[in-house]
């Protein structure tokens, strides 16, 4: 494997720097959508929602109120040139309203750990987009969702 050249060094910092701005109790939303270039979005790949401008922060700020305890276990980092592609999990105990686009679910108390894979364009060390790729089934059976589904649908 080649070492990597000082702008991926530099893009791999600043998405791990994303990452640390949207965990827990280190959160901090405007600093995290500062890291996007002017035009930059974050795409909800579950939701097919793209975000622009202040709202980027919307899903951190969203997780955060439903996984207060919310952090991401990075496992492998890949960067070429201007590519940063992540695998990773969402880890957290449900313990507040998860607000979705199709509604709004209870907390339920139990923990997630969501598989995850992020896909990163940069330019000049600032974001220019991030397409996030979540499990959703995977974290919905984990909160006990599709089994309240199945009991409504066998009614």
């Amino acid at each position: 494997m080649n070492a990597q050249t000082p702008e991926e060094t530099r893009n791999e910092k600043v998405i791990r720097t994303l990452y640390a701005l949207a965990d827990g109790k280190s959160k901090d939303t405007p600093k995290f959508v500062a890291q996007f270039a002017e035009g930059g979005y974050f795409y909800d790949v579950s939701a097919d929602k793209k975000y622009y401008g202040n709202d980027i922060g919307q899903t951190v700020d969203v997780y955060a109120a439903a996984f207060p305890d919310m952090h991401r276990n990075l496992y492998s980092v890949y960067t070429f040139d201007d590519l940063v592609v992540v695998e990773l999990s969402l880890n957290g105990t449900h313990n507040g309203d998860l607000v979705l686009p199709v509604g709004t679910i209870p907390p339920t108390g139990k923990e997630i750990h969501a598989p995850c894979c992020d896909v990163f364009h940069l330019k000049d060390g600032k974001v220019v987009s991030f397409h996030c790729y979540v499990a959703v089934p995977v974290l919905l059976a984990q909160l006990g969702v599709f089994m309240n589904l199945q009991a409504a649908l066998r009614h």
